[in-house]
């Protein structure tokens, strides 16, 4: 049983980087465009309705400041990994060498939830806006056709039906993560600008509709909400920490920096300055649009049962729809679907590079390993990918995908913060181009906030995300633990002429 807490040598992760087929072609700042990129998305436009009336209240600017604290403390604790580490396989790769196999399968199982769920989440989102767009020019597509079988029937219909925009949104994102990963980042590039622009535009614009009363009180007072039979506690000091739970979705991809490892030109300093520089820039961000979007509508006004029942699916265009500048709405709406697929498209590409560092040590299929030699990506792994992933978010509800994508992502978050603290103790004298500053007190804040996070999430996204460790665990006694590299000594004389050190220059 003690075989299950090997780690895997550094020595392997250097003839990892040597043998490594991809393309170091990420500089700093198509790294920071990846994170912003897999940040900023659909939570923005539509957790800030949610968060506002169910939770925070105006206070959601607080909610935010809390989930981006949280994620700071696990940011700092990547980036110290990715400067010791500069390999694909984010939080996976870093505790397979530090901690032990199991404990590194067990955060690539949760990865894979966060990616995964991740995607599908972000594939319905985005045929929801793509629905609202063709709307708004006059076009329309049959319910049939963008609704999961499980939401059709329960809307009492019957029939065939799913949500083709949501299908082929994965295909054409694979279409382009396919050519290449140099050709993927110029297009999240542009994306990010697009987007960005449109959030600033939404800052600037708003404040000039803005309400003060709006505001008072900033934080209200605890109470309780009921709807639809169904009761919860809101507002006060604990509806903001309950809305930092529930708006960290849209912090979900940060992590997605640190994945790209293996294709930064210098990623022992670039990777932890684009994890670090992308949190900042998103966390400003979305404090800004919330105290915008709250002091142009009352929060009480985003109920889905009050004055403006559609407040709350789409509240930064409804706001500006109420303050009389409907055209804003047109281009808030374009922003969202346009940006949406920079999210899927880093999501996706996170995700496979992760499958590919799993495939290496033999963990999964060798299948998932395969990188095609001229376009420099795991073209079969995306494959598998796109399949499986436009299948499921077409067929499956929001609701059921978006319930776990937060616990993996929380999970993992603890994980790194555990296993940097680890390292640091078993192995002081490694090279590190960046340090976590005061490390026991950013690890004990990470881990705590994180399982606080964890524990305030819904009992529905805590059962299923056990049942899927549970499902990893049964896995990886049945498959993963007999067909490990590390296991069965493939990282001893099979590696043994390629564990020559390498230089530092091209590292550094």
């Amino acid at each position: 049983m003690s075989k299950i807490w090997v780690k895997k040598p550094m020595s392997a992760y250097e003839a990892d980087i040597k043998k490594s087929q991809l393309k170091r072609v990420l500089g700093k700042w198509s790294l920071t465009a990846i994170g912003i990129g897999a940040i900023i998305g659909g939570g923005i436009f539509v957790l800030t309705g949610t968060g506002a009336y169910y939770n925070a209240g105006p206070a959601l600017a607080l909610s935010f400041v809390i989930a981006g604290i949280a994620c700071v403390f696990a940011a700092l604790c990547y980036a110290e990994f990715a400067s010791i580490l500069p390999v694909e396989g984010s939080a996976y790769a870093y505790a397979y060498g530090t901690v032990g196999e199991i404990f590194a399968w067990i955060i690539g199982w949760g990865l894979i939830l966060e990616y995964a769920m991740g995607s599908m989440t972000v594939a319905v989102s985005w045929s929801g806006y793509f629905g609202k767009l063709l709307k708004m020019f006059g076009l329309h597509l049959p319910d049939y056709l963008t609704t999961d079988p499980q939401t059709y029937i329960a809307a009492g219909n019957s029939g065939f039906s799913m949500n083709l925009p949501a299908f082929f949104i994965v295909l054409f994102v694979i279409s382009i993560l396919l050519r290449g990963t140099k050709g993927a980042a110029k297009a999240n590039n542009f994306i990010v600008m697009l987007k960005v622009s449109a959030i600033i535009f939404v800052i600037i614009a708003g404040a000039f509709f803005i309400n003060p009363e709006n505001w008072h009180p900033f934080i209200p007072e605890a109470t309780v909400i009921t709807e639809n039979g169904v009761s919860h506690s809101a507002y006060g000091f604990g509806g903001v920490v309950a809305g930092a739970s529930a708006i960290f979705f849209a912090y979900v991809g940060f992590d997605a920096v640190s994945t790209q490892a293996g294709e930064a030109i210098n990623p022992k300093k670039d990777v932890p300055f684009a994890i670090i520089s992308s949190l900042i820039i998103c966390t400003l961000l979305y404090i800004l649009v919330s105290l915008v979007l709250t002091g142009m509508m009352h929060y009480t006004d985003f109920n889905p049962l009050g004055k403006y029942p559609d407040a709350i699916k789409a509240p930064v265009a409804y706001a500006f729809d109420i303050a009389g500048q409907a055209w804003a709405g047109y281009i808030i709406t374009i922003a969202a679907t346009v940006g949406l697929i920079s999210v899927l498209m880093v999501m996706i590409m996170g995700q496979s590079r992760i499958f590919l560092g799993m495939s290496k040590d033999g963990l999964i299929p060798a299948t998932f390993s395969k990188v095609n030699p001229e376009t420099g990506v795991p073209s079969k792994n995306l494959l598998i990918l796109g399949i499986v992933i436009s299948v499921i978010a077409s067929l499956t509800p929001i609701n059921d995908l978006a319930h776990m994508t937060s616990f993996g992502t929380l999970f993992a978050f603890t994980m790194v913060c555990v296993a940097v603290w680890v390292l640091r103790v078993r192995e002081p004298n490694l090279q590190r181009n960046f340090k976590v500053p005061a490390l026991p007190v950013v690890a004990c804040c990470g881990i705590a906030i994180n399982v606080y996070l964890i524990i305030n999430l819904s009992k529905e996204a805590q059962i299923y995300s056990l049942a899927w460790l549970a499902i990893g665990f049964v896995i990886y006694f049945l498959y993963s633990k007999k067909n490990s590299k590390l296991q069965n000594g493939g990282y001893g004389e099979t590696f043994k002429a390629e564990q020559e050190p390498l230089e530092k220059p091209d590292l550094d």
